[in-house]
């Protein structure tokens, strides 16, 4: 919880620490714009200090864009100010962005709707993902939502037009495709284990307590060829799960398609991974 506060705190000064280094990077720009952009700085503060308060999974995809936005939107602002308010800018800016992408941020977010007793634990962003997919996707978003408007402000009307008409069609879809991304998670009920993977499973799987007979680290890349593999390509905080006997999961083959499979063992890629295993064990979930 002290995390979640330190990053609400560094949030809700940025208009404080950034404030001068935007002001001097739109002082030159004509009136509509310039306006218009100060909104759309606005904006991005509030909405993620509200996503910040009110911790949800789609808050969590929102911080996820605005943040690194943000900082972007300092560093391209750094080169028209002076050097002591660009220095500020960057730090507060690089710190708010990191708090706001940081594990206790997206822990708060999935269990905002924890039913019960039940804790659920991260899964890791896949990193193919991460380190392509996902800032190109961050762009498209920032681009299709700012670009047109801020054409049309600046009052070339035909090309601001088709471009706020493509731009936030293709930035609603983008984020669509995100928003999953924030809703996996290494569920602990007490019923048992619970995955939930929008990514790789069709539907939420519980395993219940009595089929699960080890839960143990591993940071090997190569698995048993009927081992059921959720990693998506992460090595770090991998957790294999050992079953007592086949468990049903529904596995995602392409956006429209998917199998049914019975596996043994079950791998995933858990932020906590220790944290995760050793409450597992608390509640005697596992031997």
């Amino acid at each position: 919880m002290i995390w979640l506060w330190c990053t609400r705190v560094a949030w809700a000064l940025l208009p404080a620490t950034t404030g001068a280094a935007f002001a001097d990077a739109i002082e030159g720009w004509s009136t509509g714009p310039s306006r218009l952009a100060a909104v759309f700085l606005w904006a991005i503060w509030a909405a993620g200090l509200f996503a910040l308060f009110a911790p949800r999974p789609w808050g969590l995809t929102l911080l996820r864009v605005v943040a690194p936005c943000g900082f972007a939107c300092v560093a391209l602002s750094s080169a028209y100010t002076s050097a002591a308010s660009a220095t500020l800018a960057l730090a507060s800016s690089g710190v708010a962005a990191i708090l706001a992408l940081s594990e206790p941020t997206a822990s708060a977010t999935a269990n905002a709707h924890a039913y019960g007793d039940e804790h659920r634990f991260v899964l890791r962003i896949p990193m193919p993902l991460l380190l392509g997919p996902i800032p190109v996707a961050v762009v498209l978003v920032a681009l299709g939502v700012v670009s047109g408007p801020l054409l049309l402000a600046d009052g070339r009307y035909l090309v601001g037009a088709l471009a706020t008409i493509a731009g936030l069609p293709v930035a609603v879809l983008v984020v669509r495709a995100l928003h999953p991304l924030s809703c996996r998670w290494f569920v602990l009920v007490p019923a048992g284990i619970a995955i939930a993977d929008p990514l790789t499973l069709t539907d939420p799987v519980l395993v219940r307590r009595e089929h699960i007979a080890t839960l143990r680290r591993t940071a090997r890349a190569a698995l048993p060829g009927d081992a059921l593999d959720l990693r998506l390509g992460t090595l770090a905080g991998t957790i294999v799960m050992e079953l007592t006997e086949p468990v049903e999961f529904g596995r995602r083959r392409g956006r429209r398609s998917a199998e049914v499979l019975a596996p043994r063992l079950v791998a995933v890629a858990v932020v906590r991974a220790d944290a995760a295993i050793a409450q597992a064990r608390r509640r005697r979930i596992s031997a």
